[in-house]
C-alpha cells in the first residue's frame, strides 16, 4: 500500500502546478483575482511567484519541465518528485 501511494503522489506532482492554473482557468472567483493580480504584476511575475509558492507549499522537488500544460495560463510549468 505504501509504495503504491508514492507512486499516485509521484504522478500527481508531476501535474499539480497545471492543475491549479486549470482550477483558475474555471473559477470565476479565482480567475477574477488572477487578473487582477496578472494587470498589477505582469502574466510572467504572477505565474512565476504562484509556481514557487506550490513548490513551497507542498516542500516539492524539482523533475523537470512540462513545456505543453494544459493549462492555457501557462507556457510550461515545473515537474516535480
Amino acid at each position: 500500500m505504501e509504495a503504491f501511494f508514492k507512486q499516485l503522489i509521484s504522478q500527481k506532482n508531476k501535474t499539480i502546478t497545471d492543475e491549479i492554473f486549470r482550477l483558475i482557468e474555471t473559477d470565476e472567483d479565482l480567475h477574477a483575482g488572477y487578473l487582477k493580480l496578472v494587470s498589477k504584476k505582469g502574466r510572467d511575475s504572477v505565474n512565476r511567484q504562484l509556481g514557487k509558492l506550490v513548490k513551497k507549499h507542498y516542500g516539492l522537488v524539482d523533475d523537470g519541465r512540462n513545456c505543453s500544460p494544459e493549462s492555457t495560463l501557462i507556457k510550461s510549468h515545473q515537474k516535480y518528485k
